[in-house]
């Protein structure tokens, strides 16, 4: 696929009063060179150039409920206070307030802002998302792996506009497509060895210019259903960066940006933790460490993502200068203003002038006139179908911990509509990246405290996958569980959501596989027999081995359900009512020693 062009627009930023934000500040070093102090006396070397950045926001356009729109903030005295963050008619206010008095601005993304989205946008294949973050003034984005949810050929209609090959237009006007360059420099068409998107993208103002370069996770097929990434290779982070980086300056770009949608995990869930604090413990872990360490020292910053973590940390470049890493968590929730000083001398950044910091997208300002109307006019052609109750909850049900309440309800809608195709079937697993959020009791809109509507059960799955039944002996269901722990999970486990009836214990102090235990493994009070067989459901994602659990995809005796959406629906319909709602799973399952 070609490169799309960048559509040309005039910027109609809104000057909104400046307000006060809550924030957390890193700096790499209090002093810029020696002679930038004169800049006061000579004005024009030095310019500073304000970036913004979010990440995953998933197309949360309206306000993420329950523990999905929250943050976390570190207060002064060591305690811990909880903020509602999100929505995109604040966030939008917030980075208008945010640009005020910086005619220097850039706004940058690092993917995954469609894919896996709440009904309101991903009912309309994400074209209300697209057309909220043109509105956002967003300048450029790399692409995440949930850009890949439907394959290469929607992502390009994202990026080029058109409508639906199946679904048509939604509206009386053609979808016009993204303003911004999405990035996928590291994402190549096997048979050209070509990027299918833009590589790098270039941004201008007056004789300042800053490269962006934006890559995705090299693992993203392991993570992706099979047929969202074929034809298509993904190249390794750090590596595809430090070419684009070399193309830049051979073009005279010296100040260059990494959009890399992939993360770290920090030592602490508080937004406004000082990551670079000193201290065991302290600082982030993860994917994201060996990157920045191995990304050429001329690129000055990177924006990452994919973790739904929030950080402003330092990490050495090759040549140990400390470099800034920043994340903004998820949703929408956090949005992270990064301060460039630009020398025009060198073109490149005052590297030790950079500063950064995350601030939450709190509701406590004006909505967006604009965003309003946005959601308003999409709502009214999803509330038909979004409003319609599917189920009654006695209490919230959350989507966190080791095990989730969440997890479990999904994982026993799966058995069920497995038993309905095949009295055999066993038990269900689901994977916990598949549940993207919990039932919250009270009420969103008009439907009554308790009620589970359909566009809420959307929110938790949207990736539409089938339920599928495979054949496994006792020996390879043990296998599974313990590929949780081990493989390409081993540094940050994957642990499957189980049907009512397993139970195992999964013990952190140990290591690798002998984190769960062979010999607690019970399926309905039974150990589990290696040479047995055993009917299990899955999603189909699962069920292609994804996630880093290749036994699963090595099942036999294949069967197709219904999507597994329609199969939480048809539990929540038949286990449910008004006068007797379903009270959450206890999550009691998976006993976890640590």
């Amino acid at each position: 696929m070609p490169a799309a062009p960048r559509r040309t627009r005039r910027r109609t930023h809104a000057l909104l009063a400046s307000a006060a934000t809550l924030a957390t500040a890193a700096a790499l070093t209090a002093a810029l060179p020696a002679d930038a102090h004169e800049s006061h006396h000579r004005p024009g070397r030095y310019q500073d150039v304000q970036l913004l950045s979010f990440n995953d926001l998933h197309g949360n356009l309206e306000p993420p409920s329950g523990s999905s729109g929250r943050v976390t903030e570190l207060q002064p005295d060591g305690t811990t206070k909880t903020i509602d963050a999100g929505g995109v008619e604040y966030l939008a206010t917030h980075l208008r307030q945010a640009r005020e008095g910086h005619p220097y601005s850039v706004t940058a993304a690092g993917g995954d802002l469609v894919g896996a989205s709440p009904l309101l946008s991903g009912l309309f294949h994400d074209e209300p998302t697209v057309e909220a973050l043109n509105k956002l003034d967003l300048d450029v984005t790399s692409v995440g792996n949930h850009e890949f949810d439907e394959g290469a050929r929607e992502l390009a209609r994202l990026q080029n506009g058109g409508c639906h090959p199946t679904d048509g237009c939604y509206t009386d006007t053609e979808f016009q497509g993204a303003d911004f360059p999405y990035l996928a420099a590291n994402v190549q068409d096997e048979k050209t060895g070509k990027p299918i998107l833009k590589p790098y993208w270039v941004w201008k103002k007056k004789d300042v210019r800053i490269g962006f370069i934006g890559v995705t996770l090299e693992g993203t097929p392991g993570i992706v259903s099979a047929d969202g990434v074929k034809g298509l290779t993904f190249k390794d982070e750090a590596e595809t960066i430090n070419k684009y980086a070399k193309v830049l300056q051979r073009q005279g770009v010296q100040s260059i940006v990494a959009l890399i949608h992939e993360g770290g995990y920090p030592a602490s869930g508080s937004y406004n933790y000082d990551c670079d604090s000193p201290g065991a413990g302290d600082g982030i872990s993860g994917p994201i460490v060996d990157i920045a360490k191995n990304v050429t020292p001329a690129v000055d910053a990177l924006v990452t993502g994919h973790t739904h973590q929030a950080y402003v940390c330092t990490v050495p470049d090759p040549s140990g200068r400390p470099r800034m890493v920043t994340s903004a968590s998820s949703f929408g929730r956090l949005y992270t203003d990064t301060t460039l000083t630009y020398d025009r001398r060198t073109g490149d950044i005052a590297r030790t002038a950079v500063k950064s910091a995350n601030h939450v997208v709190t509701r406590d300002v004006p909505k967006a006139a604009d965003m309003t109307d946005l959601i308003s006019r999409w709502n009214a052609l999803a509330a038909p179908i979004g409003n319609r109750p599917i189920g009654y909850i006695s209490a919230d049900i959350n989507n966190t911990g080791t095990e989730s309440p969440m997890g479990d309800l999904i994982a026993d809608a799966q058995l069920a509509h497995g038993r309905e195709l095949d009295p055999k079937t066993s038990l269900a697993l689901m994977n916990p990246g598949g549940v993207r959020a919990g039932l919250t009791y009270a009420a969103k809109g008009a439907e009554g405290d308790g009620v589970v509507t359909y566009a809420e059960g959307f929110t938790v799955q949207p990736f539409s996958n089938t339920v599928n039944l495979q054949d496994f002996t006792g020996a390879q269901l043990v296998q599974v569980l313990k590929e949780q722990v081990s493989g390409v999970n081993a540094a940050a486990p994957k642990i499957l959501q189980p049907s009512a009836g397993l139970t195992y214990t999964l013990d952190l102090t140990k290591s690798g596989a002998d984190r769960v235990v062979t010999d607690s493994i019970r399926l309905n009070g039974a150990p589990v027999d290696p040479a047995a067989t055993y009917r299990v459901a899955t999603n189909s994602f699962l069920a292609g081995g994804g996630d880093g659990f290749p036994t699963l995809g090595q099942g036999t005796n294949d069967l197709v359900g219904s999507d597994d959406l329609s199969a939480l629906e048809k539990y929540l319909t038949a286990n449910s009512s008004a006068a007797n709602p379903i009270t959450p799973p206890k999550a009691d399952r998976i006993t976890v020693v640590s």
